[in-house]
């Protein structure tokens, strides 16, 4: 049952468009999460160039997909967070801040993947 609400639960099928909904409502309006498909789709490409193993894909899609999770987590918190409180609040912003911190530390680990994986199809790792 939806909260405030006599609704049953939405279909499995329509959970899906909901939540392909709040995928591109997220992409219209967040600059972060353009950056990280971006990048993410630079990696593809690279990888394709490179011509990369099977597991080096696995880790490249791992890494893409958490970046992409992370990134809509945060704005999720964030959002919640605006909707709790229109005022400066010290627990609003680490609250954001955390969240915010959560994303950076998995970018810089799939950028140290990325990097791994890109030097040892060019051969500057063993």
């Amino acid at each position: 049952m939806i909260p405030g609400s006599n609704k049953d639960h939405p279909s499995f099928i329509r959970s899906f468009g909901y939540a392909l909904e709040g995928f591109v409502t997220a992409v219209r309006t967040e600059r972060n999460i353009k950056v990280m498909l971006a990048l993410g789709i630079a990696a593809v490409v690279v990888g394709c160039v490179l011509k990369i193993d099977l597991l080096s894909w696995c880790l490249v899609a791992l890494c893409f997909g958490l970046v992409i999770f992370a990134e809509l987590v945060n704005t999720a918190i964030e959002a919640i967070v605006d909707l709790a409180t229109q005022e400066y609040h010290p627990l609003a912003k680490r609250a954001k801040d955390i969240a915010a911190a959560s994303v950076y530390t998995l970018s810089i680990t799939a950028a140290i993947v990325g990097i791994i994986v890109f030097a040892r199809a060019l051969g500057f790792i063993a």
